[in-house]
């Protein structure tokens, strides 16, 4: 996996990031990052009052999570929702990859409901499912399954980043 720099583990809340980055981080012996822990209090205040963010709200949160990831090779959980934001985060942490964890509506709000988080209500699914824009073929990474047991998905994940000819990887 020479030549690839942050792995950034993408997707809407309840998706699995922060289980599956923090697993794939440990298997890689790389630093996991959590994203979420990087929003600033008013992030969280807002969102636990059952509001969006906004991309204003966000670029100064992306920023600290660019440079947390430029330090050294890490796996960052970060929602990371829209192609801008992927792309300035590239710019931040260069030969970034993303790993965009995809899961049916069904399956997301099975997973919110049966979980507390500190700021994320359930609510929120659905403005994430708006604002997401899916990983696109041109763009360095790719799509995984986020169903799949987290053993076997850090597995694929893994397997997928060795042969990947993301323009990320170098391949």
């Amino acid at each position: 996996m020479n030549g690839i720099g942050t792995i950034f583990v993408i997707g809407v809340s309840g998706v699995g990031k922060t289980t599956v980055a923090s697993s794939l981080a440990a298997a890689l012996g790389r630093v996991f990052i959590d994203a979420d822990d990087l929003h600033p209090a008013e992030n969280k205040a807002k969102m636990g009052a059952g509001t969006p963010l906004t991309d204003d709200d966000r670029w100064p949160w992306l920023d600290s999570v660019g440079l947390a990831a430029s330090r050294q090779p890490s796996v960052v959980a970060c929602s990371a929702l829209r192609r801008r934001y992927r792309e300035y985060l590239s710019a931040l942490a260069p030969s970034a990859v993303f790993i965009h964890l995809d899961a049916s509506h069904e399956d997301i709000a099975r997973r919110i409901a049966g979980r507390a988080h500190e700021y994320m209500p359930a609510s929120l699914l659905e403005s994430q499912l708006a604002t997401l824009e899916p990983l696109e073929a041109d763009e360095p990474g790719f799509r995984v399954d986020a169903a799949v047991p987290v053993g076997e998905l850090v597995d694929t994940i893994i397997a997928e980043l060795a042969h990947s000819r993301t323009p990320a990887a170098g391949a």
